[in-house]
């Protein structure tokens, strides 16, 4: 596996889904659920603090809860993509506001990006995503391997 460039993972039929939306953009994420709701309740639903609570009181929809955004929420949602726990992320960002814990959110896309998971950052992309093809079928993806970006950068120090 170590000498693999990448490593394949596959996100299965049913996916894990992580719903995030800053305060301003809570409200907008309600009425997406609500709208997707056909959809979303064939998936495994989880979302940071407030967010999740108001989904599910909104939709019935049951959605695992972490802590609030701002209290490590998105760190965990991170951690959970790194476990291999969370397939897919719709995160309604609002760009125009200053966060507490803006660098907990751009941890958060970034670790996204390192594990190519699909990541849906407006209304207008989790449509596109959700309505997508793959959402009925797995999907295998290739990440980089880096334990062997890590062994090699070992072996070029000595």
């Amino acid at each position: 596996m170590l000498q693999d460039d990448y490593v394949t993972f596959t996100i299965g039929k049913q996916k894990n889904i992580a719903l995030i939306a800053h305060d301003s953009k809570k409200q907008q994420m309600m009425e997406w659920a609500e709208a997707n709701k056909e959809i979303l309740k064939n998936h495994f639903l989880c979302g940071t603090g407030t967010t999740a609570r108001l989904i599910t009181e909104k939709t019935g929809l049951p959605v695992r809860g972490y802590n609030s955004g701002p209290l490590g929420g998105d760190q965990q949602v991170g951690a959970r993509i790194v476990e291999g726990k969370v397939d897919f992320v719709v995160f309604f960002w609002d760009p125009l506001a200053s966060q507490p814990h803006d660098p907990d959110v751009r941890a958060l896309l970034r670790i996204a990006v390192v594990y190519d998971i699909p990541i849906a950052t407006n209304k207008a992309t989790a449509d596109f995503l959700l309505n997508s093809k793959y959402m009925n079928e797995t999907y295998d993806h290739n990440v980089v391997n880096y334990g062997k970006v890590i062994e090699n950068r070992i072996e070029n120090m000595k």
